[in-house]
């Protein structure tokens, strides 16, 4: 398997899930201002979206999206249990987590990132943000991961999204219990690897 990532965007979030897994991969670089890949290939013809991630399987498929690629992983080693048994209302549950995540916090954060993007525009995403950001407090106050005491891809995908907060200038030590869960994944030897993977922190 190839993981085609760019270093920090939400394509860590399948690099974490790969390092939980212990699976065996290749990753690839990939340029998102002129859609090159490190090796100088048209990242559009491995994912004509222009995005990341995208996972190639060993058959030559393609799989883009990261909530449909963690699930993806996770599921070809359940014994990890970073993913509820398919069909389980506990499955379920975990999926309304990555489409909250993706809709609600992910999608929040774009706005912030483009420099054309106008003032008002902006200070309404932060508004949106710390609207989620409380909710998210709430539901994290006595428990370790969104799910309860089991590490899932969801926590790997937050945790990504959340990583994104200072480079916004938005302070997650307003919300205690999203802080608290941020440095708690952000201390685990699979988040640590990838990231250093990444060039995001030092060995």
């Amino acid at each position: 398997m190839k993981l085609y990532f760019s270093p920090g965007a939400c394509s860590l979030s399948p690099h974490i899930v790969l390092q939980e897994l212990g699976m065996q991969y290749d990753t690839e670089k990939v340029n998102l201002a002129d859609k090159k890949t490190a090796s100088g290939g048209d990242y559009r013809q491995i994912n004509p979206k222009g995005y990341v991630p995208a996972l190639q399987l060993d058959n030559g498929e393609v799989l883009t999206e990261g909530p449909a690629i963690v699930q993806y992983l996770a599921d070809q080693m359940p014994e990890k249990q970073l993913v509820p048994k398919a069909g389980t209302m506990e499955r379920y549950r975990l999926m309304e987590w990555l489409n909250f995540i993706s809709t609600e916090v992910h999608k929040a954060f774009s706005p912030l990132f483009k420099p054309t993007t106008p003032d008002e525009t902006k200070k309404t995403a932060l508004d949106t943000l710390a609207t989620r950001m409380e909710w998210l407090d709430k539901q994290l106050q006595g428990r370790d991961y969104l799910t309860g005491a089991q590490f899932t891809v969801a926590d790997a995908y937050l945790f990504t999204v959340l990583n994104w907060a200072g480079h916004v200038k938005l302070d997650l030590a307003r919300w205690p219990a999203v802080h608290a869960f941020f440095a708690r994944v952000g201390a685990r030897p699979a988040v640590q690897a990838a990231m250093v993977a990444e060039g995001l922190r030092k060995a």
